[in-house]
């Protein structure tokens, strides 16, 4: 079978021809029909992410396919069901054994592509904007980076939590996206003084911050009393330093959010969060945006996308 493959920290992944994996005991075999990829996918790459598997290694973070067998041990899911899976890598190929606790049954309503992109994103916001960041109705949330694959689903959901929500990105294709998916103000990334226009609208309960480097220490600044700064990724590239002092005067607080570290510490946490997305999917609240699909060949494509942050939506690539 095909797969896109790290060999080594630093140097380019590619493709590879591997032998069809079996399962073993806990696990399914797995016939993936897509895979959703993550800017964490790059940081592997790069040998910067916290959480890289022993080299070489299939890239692929979360995936949808079809269950094709059982290891000894398992009697559920059924072969032939539809499910997701988030594994933390692995998706980046036509087969993949993954532990059978991991496999979400898909609603029918929802395709491979959504799918596949669906649990990292959504479970980021979901849970970082329920639990981490405590978000009320009638707070103004700050999304930076809110056309990508991780802030739209942000803005989508502050707004279905009935916050205001202020989102944050590049030019003027990005803001009508973030406008679409619920934003009730937008601002434009590129030499705009974030922390001033924020507190020109009043100042914020909640930052949703993905890109890092200096905007961060701005808005930071433009929260309210008692306000939370969630640090979710620095896709720009620059990870800010937090000077305690910010946070004593003005009683705020930031929190970092790592969503795949519940399936360690709090997994029940973790399914009773997707469980409510998949209702709220299945429910017609939330509209999925799938930026650009390619096929497996064009995986080093996709990645690519992200690290330019050209990307809107998840970038989601097919088996084929």
């Amino acid at each position: 079978m095909r797969a896109f493959r790290l060999t080594a920290t630093g140097t380019p992944p590619g493709l590879h021809q591997i032998d069809r994996p079996a399962p073993g005991k806990g696990e399914v075999l797995v016939r993936i029909a897509a895979c959703g990829l993550n800017f964490a996918d790059t940081l592997m790459v790069k040998g910067t992410y916290q959480d890289i598997p022993p080299l070489p290694a299939t890239l692929g973070l979360e995936l949808a396919g079809t269950v094709e067998a059982l290891g000894p041990g398992v009697t559920a899911p059924a072969p032939g069901t539809r499910v997701a899976i988030s594994a933390g890598h692995g998706g980046l190929a036509e087969y993949g054994v993954f532990p059978a606790a991991l496999c979400v049954p898909l609603p029918d309503a929802m395709s491979f592509e959504t799918a596949a992109g669906f649990q990292i994103a959504y479970g980021t916001s979901h849970l970082a904007l329920t639990r981490a960041g405590r978000l009320q109705p009638g707070e103004t949330l700050v999304v930076t980076g809110a056309a990508g694959g991780v802030g739209l689903t942000a803005v989508e959901i502050g707004a279905q939590m009935g916050a205001r929500v202020i989102a944050v990105a590049r030019g003027a294709e990005k803001l009508a996206l973030a406008r679409a998916a619920g934003a009730e103000v937008t601002l434009e990334a590129e030499g705009t003084d974030l922390r001033a226009a924020v507190k020109d609208l009043g100042g914020a309960d909640v930052v949703y911050e993905t890109v890092g480097g200096p905007g961060f220490e701005g808005l930071l600044r433009a929260l309210r009393p008692e306000g939370r700064m969630l640090a979710i990724g620095f896709a720009g590239g620059e990870v800010p330093l937090v000077k305690p002092n910010h946070l004593l005067v003005k009683n705020i607080s930031v929190i970092g959010f790592y969503w795949a570290g519940y399936r360690s510490f709090a997994p029940d946490v973790l399914r009773a969060s997707m469980a409510e997305l998949f209702d709220w999917y299945a429910e017609g609240r939330l509209k999925p945006h799938v930026g650009a699909v390619l096929p497996l060949e064009r995986a080093a494509e996709g990645l690519e996308l992200l690290i330019s942050r050209r990307a809107t939506g998840k970038v989601v690539v097919t088996m084929g």
